[in-house]
């Protein structure tokens, strides 16, 4: 598999994540954690009928407890994290502060051997995170008495940046393993939603729907390409061109007509297509 294909199929996740909104806009009144629970198992076996299809079981064996230790912790804590801060701080800057993993996973991406951060990376994936905040934290206000929120949030941010970055040390982990991933994922957010939620179901057949969808595509197929690509693609252009999901998030509840359209959204697309583009120059000047 060439770098470029590689690339190609872990940017499929961008666009899977950018149906997660929408998607879980479905599942309600479902919680977050029970939701998780569901849609993890969902992806677990997805990834148990490739094994199957491609008689790969023995390479589940090979892989040490501390690679599955190190994949569940990823998966989980960063859902954990990203849920966790939304109660405990308002929305729009919770997911703005842990919306910094695309740049987080540019810089450190610089550590990897192999790899060369350039200025341009740089330059594009903050450019980017600037097309984003005008959706993601749209009338945003830090306050001081929601410290602990952004404190987890930054965490999220961390958890997921530093979980693709070192994926791509794992080079040699089949992508087999994320299954594994998953359905540890699950039995993780199950015990988190009995301690701290209410079970609830939904009440229509599209909630139904939707879960399912979810654990195909958002959390479920999405983590699968998304391992192809930290290991074997561009990880700068990757890092970079996630922050095209909300922007096409946002286009999609519009077109569905969940949310109404704003001027933001085109200065949007602009920031993040350019930033996008700075990154793939300066990845073929690497290269």
């Amino acid at each position: 598999m060439t770098k470029r294909s590689a690339t190609f199929i872990g940017s499929i996740a961008i666009l899977l994540w950018a149906l997660l909104a929408l998607l879980t806009v479905g599942t309600n009144p479902v919680p977050p954690f029970q939701l998780n629970a569901l849609c993890f198992s969902i992806g677990g076996i997805i990834g148990l009928l490739w094994i199957g299809w491609t008689k790969s079981w023995s390479d589940l064996k090979g892989v040490p407890l501390s690679v599955y230790g190190f994949g569940t912790l990823g998966l989980f804590g960063y859902h954990f994290l990203y849920f966790s801060a939304l109660r405990a701080a308002p929305p729009a800057e919770a997911g703005l502060i842990a919306y910094l993993w695309p740049l987080l996973i540019v810089l450190f991406s610089g550590l990897l051997p192999g790899e060369r951060l350039r200025g341009l990376h740089i330059v594009g994936a903050i450019t980017s995170f600037m097309g984003a905040s005008l959706i993601v934290a749209a009338g945003a206000k830090f306050e001081v008495e929601n410290l602990f929120g952004y404190g987890l949030a930054l965490a999220c941010a961390f958890t997921w940046s530093a979980y693709s970055v070192l994926s791509r040390r794992l080079g040699d982990i089949p992508t087999a393993s994320v299954a594994v991933f998953c359905f540890a994922a699950a039995l993780l957010s199950a015990l988190a939603h009995v301690f701290l939620e209410i079970t609830a179901w939904p009440s229509a057949p599209i909630g139904w729907l939707s879960i399912l969808a979810l654990g195909v595509g958002p959390v479920g197929a999405a983590f699968y390409v998304w391992d192809i690509g930290v290991k074997r693609g561009n990880i700068q252009i990757l890092g970079t061109a996630s922050y095209a999901a909300p922007l096409l998030s946002t286009l999609i509840l519009v077109i569905f007509g969940v949310t109404d359209p704003k001027a933001s959204l085109f200065v949007s697309a602009v920031f993040i297509t350019v930033g996008a583009g700075l990154a793939a120059y300066a990845s073929r000047q690497t290269d």
